[in-house]
This record gives C-alpha cells, structure tokens and sequence, in this order.
C-alpha cells in the first residue's frame, strides 16, 4: 500500500481538511452521472437482479417454515414503508430548514431473522451457496419445493461445510443466524465494536463467534485467513461480493412495487432522494444500484457516514477508493454507529458506483442519538443509531439549491419531492440496550 502524503493530499482536495477536522461535511458529486451512462461500469445488469429475485423466490417456502415470522409475507423478507410526519415536522423546527416534499421511512430495521438491511444481501449469499451445494450433490432440483431444505437430510448435508465472515455486527448476525438454521458450522469474526448482545444472539443460535480488538478490517483479514484453510470454508466477503451486492439490489423492484400499492409516483416531476447509512459500502451500494435500475435518472441517492469513518466519502471524492484508510489522515474510526465503523471502503462498491450517487454526508454519533431520541418521541419508532444517519440528508438537499438546481430541478418539483431515509438497523435491540441509546439523547 503506498503511504499516503496527507499535506498534499488536502492541497489536491481540500475537504479532506474538513474530514479530518471531524466537520459536518456535504458533498454533491460533480461526476455524477446518468443512469443510463453510470451504469455500465457496475458489472451487472437488471437480468442477475431478477435472477436474484428468482432465487428469493425458490426459498420463500423453506423460509417459511424455518422462521415462521416470515409466514405474513409468504417467505418473502421485505419491510414496511411508512410517513414520518411528526418526525418531519420535528426536523423542520429542529434545523430551522422547511423540508420540501414528503419523508418516508424504509424500516429495513424491523426485517425478519435478523433486524437489519444485512438481512438482504448477507441472508441471500447463504442462500445462494446452499444452493449451489445441494444443486451440486444432485439433492436439490430448481423446480423442487425448497420447503424440503427444512428437514434432518439437508442439516447433515450442509454440517459438512463451513461458512465464515467478519463484521461489525448486523451482517454477522443475518449470516449467522441464516448459516446455522440451515445445518452449516458458521464463524463471525466480530470486529472491538461490536455489540455484546449481537455476540451472545449469535453464540445462542450456535454460531462461533471470535472476538477481535482491533476494526473491522482486522476481522475481515482473519475470517478470510481461516477459510483458506479449510477447502469446504466459504468466507463471505463484504468488501467485494457481487452476490451480497445483488441481494441489497432487489430491493430496489421491490420498492418500486410498494410505492405503486401506495400511490407513491417516481418521475421527473416528482423526484426521490434516498439516503443511505454507509460503512463498508455494500448494504447502501447495492441498494442504491436497485433504486437506479427501478426509478433511472427519477432516483437521486445519498451516503451518510460518521464525521469519524467517511470512509466511502474519503474514497470517492480523492478518486484513491479502497487505496486509503480514514486511519491513514489521523481519523479514528471510532463511532456509536457500530454498523458504520469501517475505516475502508470496498474499492469494488466505490469504483462501480461512484458515477451513480449523488452526494455524501457525515454526522456524529451525538446527532445520531438525538435522531434516535427525537424519532421515538414523535413517532415512536426505535432504532439502532447507525440507522438514524440519513435523517439528516432532506436537510442538506433542501439547503443546497444548487445541487438541486444542477439535476434540472425546479422549486415546484422539489415541492412533489419524496424523501425516503433508509432505515438499516434496530428491530431486534434489547429493551436495556434501547433505553441506554434513549438516554443519550438531547431533545432540546
């Protein structure tokens, strides 16, 4: 890895000044793109996120059985879009800023088995190489009913294999938790910050779970190292897993399908700006992808990061991606926002959507409290505090006219806008746990 010269780096750019000062920063993307031009350097098409969709599809019955709480949606692990208007109105007062439009809440938070939008990509990757396992061994046919993964012959089949990954938390959990329903012995490498209660959920499913002290990068590092050891070990890997990606992506045509049931119209007279919490860039990147292949050039999509890990912000705006660490300018990556402490961005998510999003954002964790706090007050609705870092971005959308401007917007049509904040975590927090993140909260 080259070093990295930080006083000309913040001579070519800056904002990386401003990064390092733990500034509220908002970034609008001069590069970004159209659609139409953005997309090809992703790699993928709408036909695998279809292909996605299919496969989610197969396993609806199997995961009907396995978690029974998945039986309202037919198997199907999908969540609730809702208005949040006493939460916008508390906004408004609160940064003295009108908000144009309406702002609704994607609450990925309350997804099934696991709680998080890590139960997108990190359930469906599991999925995926069971798949390719039972198909593989002649046990399994495409046309089956997948409802027959639920029994003893498929448990001892996959206990053969191993799966492993490192995280920060909630993509362990989703893996974890889908890995040993299904038979597989599965280790989460867990980065110091972590949870408690996510490591002892995960150990009461019989996960291992193993502990480091250091970030993220560090557990990623050593999950990867074990599985190479071992030749039936599938290391799931966050920084570079189209398959993770394609998962976050179907989200994108559902959303389009929840938005039609509910009267919610997407075009150019009526812009959506969606605003995605960003640690390691797959989860939002790949959401992000879906919501462009849903709506094009209609869908405007935001990162929101820690003023103390903007890592995709770091790597996107110096062109240097995954070649630069926060650490590597003296940031910390120390952050309440477990789920965002990454200090390095996927240089795959980085370099295949950067011409796709449009702006970027930090916030500290004392903001993120006093979202967590101001959303249960008004709406009652509790999340994690990573999940609270796009409830800011309708703030700096609203402020920045000439960002709006630039997309060819006109007061009017930002009048139509839909905001929709992107709910990543929280639906599974002990009730303990949740009054701790309430009591740090400063409504006034």
């Amino acid at each position: 890895m080259t070093q990295i010269n930080v006083n000309k780096l913040i001579a070519d750019y800056p904002l990386v000044q401003d990064l390092i000062n733990l500034k509220h920063v908002a970034w609008f993307n001069p590069n970004a793109t159209t659609t139409e031009a953005g997309l090809p350097y992703v790699g993928l098409t709408i036909s695998d996120v279809q292909d996605a969709e299919a496969r989610l599809n197969r396993f609806a019955p199997y995961l009907m059985k396995a978690f029974p709480e998945t039986q309202a949606t037919q198997g199907i692990i999908e969540s609730d879009v809702v208005a949040i208007a006493n939460m916008q109105t508390a906004l408004e007062a609160r940064y003295q800023t009108p908000i144009t439009g309406k702002i609704l809440l994607k609450k990925d938070s309350h997804l099934p088995i696991s709680g998080s939008i890590k139960a997108r990509g990190g359930i469906y990757e599991v999925l995926t190489h069971a798949e390719k396992l039972a198909l593989g061994a002649g046990l399994l046919s495409i046309d089956d009913n997948y409802e027959v993964l639920f029994s003893d012959k498929f448990r001892q089949f996959f206990s053969q294999y191993s799966i492993a990954v490192g995280s920060t938390g909630n993509l362990g959990m989703s893996i974890g938790i889908m890995s040993a329903k299904l038979g597989f012995s599965v280790s989460v490498h867990m980065s110091a910050d972590a949870r408690q209660w996510k490591k002892d959920k995960l150990r009461s499913h019989g996960v291992n779970v193993v502990e480091y002290e250091q970030d993220y990068s560090i557990a990623v590092e050593q999950g990867r190292k074990e599985a190479e050891q071992d030749p039936n070990c599938f290391f799931i890997d966050d920084e570079n897993s189209t398959t993770l990606f394609l998962g976050y992506a179907v989200a994108g045509l559902r959303l389009k399908k929840q938005f039609a049931e509910q009267g919610v119209i997407v075009d150019k007279d009526h812009p959506l700006f969606v605003y995605l919490p960003c640690g390691v860039g797959g989860g939002p990147g790949g959401v992000a992808f879906g919501l462009k292949l849903a709506f094009g050039d209609d869908a405007h999509c935001l990162f929101a990061e820690p003023t103390h890990s903007p890592c995709m912000l770091l790597g996107v705006h110096t062109g240097l991606h995954d070649g630069i660490s926060v650490q590597e300018i003296g940031i910390d990556n120390i952050t309440a926002a477990d789920g965002l402490a990454v200090g390095r961005a996927s240089g795959f998510v980085g370099r295949a959507m950067e011409r796709l999003i449009d702006g970027y954002y930090t916030l500290d964790d004392q903001d993120m409290y006093n979202l967590l706090g101001l959303l249960n007050k008004t709406e009652g609705i509790k999340l994690e505090p990573s999940a609270l870092a796009g409830m800011t971005g309708c703030i700096h959308v609203t402020q920045n006219t000439n960002y709006w401007q630039s997309k060819g917007l006109s007061a009017q049509q930002m009048a139509n806008a839909t905001h929709l904040v992107w709910a990543t975590g929280g639906g599974m927090v002990p009730s303990d746990e949740m009054q701790k993140y309430l009591a740090q909260a400063k409504l006034s």
